[in-house]
């Protein structure tokens, strides 16, 4: 038999007074907790209460003993209270990879409040519009904004997100709004590229299928939010996020088109592999991260 259970026995009968009182404490039979006082006394070679059909006595080595009982369960607890304490307190190094300009909007500027409460965490950002591995580049976390997640991965829900055509009410003074996708041939797209130049298109859904949609313009880059700062300035149309013009929208500085064709709202994640273990640091940054997306208004303040 267990000798801790042996020993938790014999304190809690000698605590309650009757081994009846201690078994309905301990949520165990009469006869399960009178075997683990007998066992206990069994291996110790020594009696440690006198029974009676009234009372139960301590004897002399039981009285002794029983302090020293004491004395161990509560180190047993006072070590276990530590561990999980130390189990359930975030610290160390958090490495968290993250899109360039989500990340320096929605990301990084949250740090300051979660260090605030978390004061043992180190946060390192890297932010980048490459997709990282995650794995072999080290990272305890990443944020993956729509696209495929590797199924070797946990993905967390932070926030919805979709990508919509928009421009300025200016711009659509001078040059109208397109109705249908073939008018975009006719718009300044201001679009981003990849390396070498090569655009890789707006996509959109019509009669229910995906289509990539060519656009060209007098401008094009690879930084999100320069294109973004174009398509404010009224220089063209853009396709971008609501997570960075839903204010802008809300206050009608800038008005989307071809909605009709937008393909469907998609997460914004939190990802980590699955085989490794959910660190403090890890979880509680997720969750700081989910309750500052759902404050009210939250994405209604930016630009």
């Amino acid at each position: 038999m267990d000798k801790f259970k042996e020993i938790d026995a014999f304190v809690r009968i000698m605590a309650h007074g009757s081994i009846t009182a201690a078994a309905v404490h301990a949520g165990v039979s009469p006869v399960m907790m009178g075997r683990r006082l007998d066992a206990l006394e069994r291996r110790l070679s020594t009696q440690l209460v006198l029974r009676s059909t009234r009372s139960l006595t301590l004897t002399e080595h039981g009285t002794g003993f029983l302090d020293e009982c004491k004395r161990l369960l509560n180190e047993w607890s006072q070590a276990e209270a530590s561990v999980n304490a130390k189990r359930y307190e975030a610290s160390g190094h958090l490495i968290v990879s993250a899109p360039a300009a989500f990340g320096r909007l929605h990301v990084a500027p949250h740090a300051p409040t979660f260090i605030k409460s978390h004061p043992n965490v180190k946060v390192s950002f890297n932010l980048t519009d490459r997709v990282v591995d995650v794995v072999r580049e080290g990272y305890d976390l990443g944020i993956r904004i729509g696209g495929h997640i590797d199924p070797n991965f946990v993905a967390i829900k932070l926030a919805t997100n979709q990508r919509v055509v928009c421009g300025t009410p200016a711009y659509f003074k001078k040059h109208s709004k397109p109705t249908a996708l073939k008018d975009l041939s006719l718009h300044n797209c201001l679009a981003f590229n990849l390396q070498g130049g090569q655009q890789r298109g707006w996509y959109f859904q019509q009669d229910g299928k995906p289509i990539t949609i060519k656009v060209d313009g007098s401008m094009d880059c690879n930084d999100g939010e320069l294109l973004h700062r174009w398509v404010s300035e009224g220089l063209g149309l853009g396709w971008r996020s609501t997570w960075e013009i839903q204010g802008q929208l809300e206050r009608g500085e800038l008005v989307t088109v071809l909605s009709e064709y937008a393909l469907p709202a998609y997460d914004i994640l939190a990802v980590y592999p699955q085989q490794r273990h959910l660190t403090a640091k890890v979880r509680y940054f997720i969750d700081h991260l989910k309750k500052v997306f759902a404050t009210p208004r939250y994405w209604h303040q930016f630009n």
